[in-house]
């Protein structure tokens, strides 16, 4: 039997890390959490996860800047951002960088469910 996919979690607000999580696991995903891009960088044991969720706004470095660490290490995953604060400009940024989907909190938990369910079947 297949293990179900691990989905990384990258957000300063630990109650947004433990929410999300919760709704991963309740759907049958296995969830990391971070909290910061700096902890999920430094992780290098780990198995790459199926997906990250990131969020935007985060102190030190940002979700875009994750991502471009990420693209330039040639680490490759789908990524979902979420932020509270929503810019055009950031969002054209990180799609064309190769993000799956660009969330605005709160978002509701199936609209985040659907969004992982599209990103793994594209990066299938």
């Amino acid at each position: 039997m297949a293990q179900a996919p691990t989905i990384a979690i990258v957000d300063d607000d630990e109650g947004v890390r433990t929410s999300l999580a919760s709704l991963l696991r309740s759907v049958g995903y296995r969830a990391r959490t971070y909290g910061s891009a700096q902890e999920f960088l430094a992780e290098r044991d780990a198995e790459a996860p199926a997906c990250l969720i990131a969020d935007v706004q985060m102190p030190t470095m940002t979700g875009d800047m994750l991502q471009k660490a990420l693209l330039a290490a040639g680490r490759h995953f789908p990524i979902i951002f979420m932020t509270a604060f929503p810019t055009d400009e950031v969002r054209r940024r990180v799609m064309a960088n190769g993000a799956q989907c660009f969330l605005t909190k709160p978002s509701d938990g199936d609209t985040i469910i659907r969004c992982i369910e599209h990103a793994l079947a594209r990066s299938a």
